[in-house]
């Protein structure tokens, strides 16, 4: 199996497990927010702990983690837990190409967040 398919789908599973983990032990209200928040947890624990596995690996000079799966935990919403990462770790700090697409996914979620509360504030 492929790297990129590899991680990102141990990602997406691990991502998915710690929502249904935190709805099951939380029983929150069934709403959309709730649902959201316990992804958007699930989602940074995951890029954090991604971001600290490619470190060790990078210093172990063994398999990496594709950059396409730390870029893809970013845009499915994880980018908090990612820069917590960048910077606990010192991770991917340095290429250029890799921080301009991060902070474009951060700016694009930024802009998002900001439509989305001009909407709800608006209607």
């Amino acid at each position: 199996m492929r790297p990129d398919v590899f991680h990102g789908s141990v990602a997406l599973a691990l991502g998915l497990l710690g929502a249904v983990a935190l709805i099951l032990a939380f029983h929150p209200a069934p709403t959309w927010a709730t649902y959201l928040g316990a992804w958007l947890f699930s989602i940074n624990v995951v890029a954090f702990g991604y971001y600290g596995y490619d470190k060790g690996q990078a210093r172990r000079t063994s398999r990496r983690v594709p950059e396409v799966v730390l870029h893809g935990l970013s845009v499915a919403g994880g980018s908090l837990g990612a820069y917590a990462g960048m910077q606990l770790f010192r991770h991917k700090t340095i290429k250029g190409s890799f921080r301009i697409f991060f902070w474009f996914v951060v700016v694009m979620q930024v802009a998002l967040i900001a439509a989305i509360v001009y909407r709800l504030l608006t209607h």
